[in-house]
């Protein structure tokens, strides 16, 4: 073969170290965002805390502790809080590719949605502040400005219903849509032709033919460098790199 293959389902890993500061409600934790077309899920390695999550089922907790795992889908917005200060997750990604090039909102007050430039100016970290090399303090920022929003939003989904839901996703959404035919491309090479290839291997098998087997092959990866990516729910320690 002339690379590792991807992960299995075409899924992306990583281990994240949640952040330890304290937002504006004085609860420690990461950033609350949603995504669209993929997936999450956590298993707890180490630590205790809780997910908070909003959607059309409304707003929910959910106790994690090590061993724990949770996942939720497209549309759930959520939140980690660190309760014990060490709350440490192995991340899976349903579409390897589609994370890293920008699926993902976060919940930023509605001024801040409105203007494409004015939000990634927000979202975006750059230099020596992308990654723990830097201070941290862009990282803060943004997740502060986020944990306003969330706690708006939900205050506006509890007294308001559905209607106060739907205009995020909807104000959300026009922020991404440019990236949609470069989403779709980076799906069609990736998760989509892993799904591809199970079939043929299946019509290969039931013809008898097994010589996809011959293939086989083993692969690992070496543990994450100690310079990690400032992610919106802690500092990470990516598996697979960005494929954009």
């Amino acid at each position: 073969m002339s690379g590792p293959p991807p992960f299995p389902g075409a899924i992306g890993a990583s281990h994240l170290r949640v952040y330890q500061s304290e937002a504006p409600d004085g609860l420690c934790g990461g950033t609350p965002h949603v995504h669209f077309v993929c997936t999450e899920a956590y298993w707890v390695v180490r630590g205790r805390g809780r997910v908070q999550t909003l959607s059309a089922e409304g707003f929910r907790e959910t106790p994690l502790e090590p061993g724990s795992f949770v996942w939720f889908t497209p549309g759930t917005i959520h939140r980690l809080i660190n309760e014990s200060g060490d709350l440490e997750i192995l991340v899976l990604m349903q579409n390897a590719g589609l994370p890293e090039a920008g699926d993902m909102v976060i919940t930023f007050p509605e001024a801040e949605l409105h203007d494409v430039e004015a939000y990634r100016g927000r979202h975006v970290l750059s230099g020596t502040e992308a990654t723990t090399a830097g201070s941290g303090e862009a990282a803060r920022v943004r997740r502060d400005l986020g944990v306003e929003g969330f706690l708006r939003l939900r205050a506006d989904v509890e007294s308001v219903g559905l209607p106060a839901l739907t205009d995020f996703y909807r104000q959300a959404a026009a922020l991404v849509r440019p990236e949609i035919s470069r989403w779709r491309a980076l799906w069609e090479s990736g998760p989509r032709a892993a799904a591809h290839r199970t079939g043929e291997q299946l019509d290969a098998l039931e013809g008898g033919d097994v010589a996809h087997l011959l293939d086989a092959s083993l692969h690992h990866h070496d543990p994450p460098p100690d310079e990690r990516r400032m992610g919106c729910c802690g500092t990470l320690g990516v598996y697979v790199a960005p494929t954009d």
